[in-house]
């Protein structure tokens, strides 16, 4: 949690003061890439669900900063899709319906076609040991039961990331990043049962058949894997129409 400047309290208090104001006093400024980072993760650790009302007063009070600081934050985040501003209403995390969800994954087997057969193309040796070590990390977290499912799932998610990464396309790259995080939100929302040793596992198999230099072959292979994640979205149900305390939820 980010913590804001230390200020003189009076001497005496008509009231005691709030959670919130507590946590505030007690912490050093926070930066916009601080908050902005801190609701992502609170977003992605379902504590603050899609549809929650991200009220800038209520933000400003939680990191005692001003409310320019906070819109600063939000407009961070809704770059990345994973929080919707409306004018003349405020910021809400970001609900995407069913026809987004199977979208943003259309659109990643796409794009993710074209980064595995640039990466086939001009991979470094360099590159097949950073992505073999990133799978390794994957691994050894997973080894790790207590592990927060979070770092799990975005260890998972920055594979693809990296992926692109080492292709060198700077676009390419970003849009990969903004569907990646835009995943994790879905995931969140649609209630994933994606089993994440499958998920490592099949980061490996792919990488191998990328050092053989069948470059339609990994294609196939990361269509498959895309695939197999969508469909472990349960996109056949309701969703529930969850409310949460902002304050409460960020200082939990």
């Amino acid at each position: 949690m980010p913590r804001a400047r230390k200020t003189a309290e009076p001497a005496a208090a008509s009231a005691a003061p709030s959670a919130a104001d507590t946590a505030a006093a007690a912490a050093p400024q926070a930066t916009v890439e601080s908050i902005a980072q801190d609701l992502a993760q609170a977003i992605v650790e379902k504590r603050l669900p899609p549809g929650t009302w991200l009220r800038e007063e209520a933000l400003g009070r939680v990191y005692a900063v001003s409310r320019t600081k906070v819109r600063a934050a939000l407009l961070t985040l809704s770059k990345d899709k994973l929080i919707e501003i409306i004018p003349d209403k405020g910021a809400f995390v970001s609900r995407p319906s069913v026809q987004e969800a199977r979208e943003v994954f259309a659109v990643r087997r796409i794009l993710e076609a074209e980064v595995v057969r640039l990466f086939v193309a001009g991979a470094k040796r360099s590159h097949y040991q950073a992505l073999e070590q990133h799978i390794r990390t994957e691994r050894n977290t997973l080894r790790e039961v207590a592990t927060n499912g979070t770092v799990r799932e975005k260890l998972l998610g920055d594979f693809h990331v990296a992926l692109a990464e080492c292709t060198g396309h700077r676009v390419l790259t970003e849009l990969v990043r903004e569907l990646v995080a835009r995943s994790s939100l879905i995931a969140m929302l649609y209630h994933s049962d994606n089993d994440a040793h499958c998920s490592s596992d099949e980061h490996a198999d792919f990488l191998r058949i990328c050092r053989q230099g069948d470059a339609e072959a990994a294609v196939a292979q990361m269509t498959g894997h895309l695939q197999r994640i969508e469909n472990s979205l349960r996109l056949d149900g309701a969703v529930p129409d969850r409310q949460t305390d902002l304050v409460k939820a960020l200082l939990a």
